[in-house]
């Protein structure tokens, strides 16, 4: 396993630049995710730590050594695409060690590798098919197993589940992070699925327009989103989020139209001014739920819709243009909402970073 560290990383395609100065520092052994939409260069990162795209400026280093401009075949990585790329005529044991094959490995590492790898994927009884006898679920642990044959320093995973269903994508995730523990291997897997960032990463990064908003383990980034951006991608349903402003006057509350709520107790990074507009927000877990406004703090407001998640609920409250989500576990009706104090994030109207 190896280190990858990153700094001022600039990528361009064409006219268009892609990257501009990116920094990132990955440990060695541990589970890096790119999170991020369709088109916000989480990809390209990837494949330019791979050495398929040129850097137009900045530096790669893994293991120590500057991997900048250095061939693919040299960088000491394995990369699984999304396309299982397999080849048709050949079976699971020959496509696991063509490369090695190619290389000049002895014939019996070869076997030792292969045997390793199909035992950790489970593979043994398939070893003799070919890729159009298997299941796509069968396919990616094929191709996965010929990235683990290779013994990389750094596995590269470019969207490897997102051609298969529901149920193997659960169970591939599973499977992948057990490999991550038996291998200790330095893994970075990109994605735009945020169920597999949350269950798969050590850590994190959220990325839009090539820019990391955010980097830091699952459970702080969910909790302490660094912006607007980042609060609304992670989350389903998405944060609820309240446009009002800081009002100082005996006290600290933050305050609409239609709405008070005493914020004395958040972590502000600066001291909020008064009257500065701000946007709060909440997740939807953490909005409670009454059949009724009269309790201290709930909000009268009428259930616009009701969706049954199998183990829980999500009510949808209309109040006063803005839909708010409350996730609760049980079959209360609803028809107010009160937001939980200690479980809010606010963060600035204008630059939309967090307070």
């Amino acid at each position: 396993m190896a280190n990858v560290s990153i700094r001022n990383l600039q990528i361009q395609l064409g006219a268009n630049k892609v990257i501009d100065a990116l920094d990132l520092e990955v440990d060695a052994g541990e589970f890096i995710v790119l999170l991020g939409p369709s088109g916000c260069g989480k990809s390209t990162l990837l494949h330019s730590i791979a050495g398929l795209n040129d850097a137009a400026g900045g530096q790669i280093r893994i293991g120590g050594r500057d991997m900048t401009y250095a061939d693919p075949k040299d960088r000491g990585i394995a990369l699984v695409f999304q396309s299982y790329a397999l080849y048709p005529t050949m079976n699971v044991e020959r496509n696991m060690s063509f490369g090695l094959r190619i290389n000049g490995t002895p014939k019996a590492e070869i076997e030792r590798r292969v045997a390793r790898a199909a035992e950790m994927l489970q593979l043994g009884p398939l070893l003799k098919r070919k890729p159009a006898e298997l299941s796509g679920g069968q396919r990616q642990r094929v191709a996965i197993g010929r990235a683990i044959v290779r013994q990389a320093d750094v596995f590269l995973f470019d969207e490897p589940l997102s051609n298969l269903d529901a149920k193997l994508r659960t169970e591939l995730r599973r499977e992948l992070k057990t490999l991550h523990r038996q291998l200790g291997a330095t893994m970075i897997y990109v994605t735009h699925d945020q169920v597999e960032a949350m269950t798969l990463a050590d850590r994190m990064a959220v990325m839009k327009g090539g820019v990391i908003q955010q980097f830091d383990t699952p459970d702080a980034i969910y909790r302490a989103p660094e912006n607007l951006f980042v609060a609304t991608f992670l989350g389903s349903p998405g944060m609820n989020l309240f446009e009002g402003r800081i009002d100082t006057r005996g006290g600290l509350r933050f305050v609409t139209e239609h709405m008070a709520l005493d914020v004395a107790h958040y972590p502000f990074r600066q001291p909020p001014t008064d009257g500065q507009r701000v946007v709060l927000g909440v997740r939807p877990e953490d909005v409670d739920v009454a059949a009724d406004g009269h309790a201290d703090g709930f909000y009268r407001a009428p259930v616009a819709l009701v969706e049954a998640m199998g183990a829980h609920r999500v009510v949808w409250h209309s109040f006063h243009g803005t839909q708010v989500a409350a996730i609760v576990q049980d079959d209360r009706p609803g028809g107010a909402f009160a937001l939980r104090g200690g479980q809010i994030s606010l963060f600035d109207a204008t630059t939309t970073q967090r307070l």
